[in-house]
């Protein structure tokens, strides 16, 4: 798995033990609702903030234009953000 930009990344569900694999040419937020983690979809451009998203841990590739820098250190938009290797997710 590279880690860069584009690449392959992981999100791992901590309280379900669930690893979620995220490809290259897929976004976080499609693959959290397939797995049924509970985000709302919004517009999908990373404008509206509706499927901002708690993190407990990651390097986040933030893509978003609603979140400061303050709400980058927790929280990332699925529908545009990326991770360089993992995100941890407490779902």
């Amino acid at each position: 798995m590279k880690s860069a930009e584009g690449a392959t990344f992981e999100i791992y569900l901590a309280w379900s033990d669930i690893t979620l694999t995220v490809g290259p040419t897929q976004n976080a937020l499609q693959i959290l609702i397939e797995a049924g983690v509970p985000v709302e979809p919004g517009c999908q451009t990373g404008g509206c903030g509706t499927c901002v998203t708690e993190y407990v841990e990651g390097d986040v590739i933030h893509k978003d234009a609603c979140l400061n820098d303050t709400d980058r250190q927790r929280s990332f938009c699925p529908c545009v953000s990326r991770a360089k290797s993992r995100i941890v997710l407490a779902f």
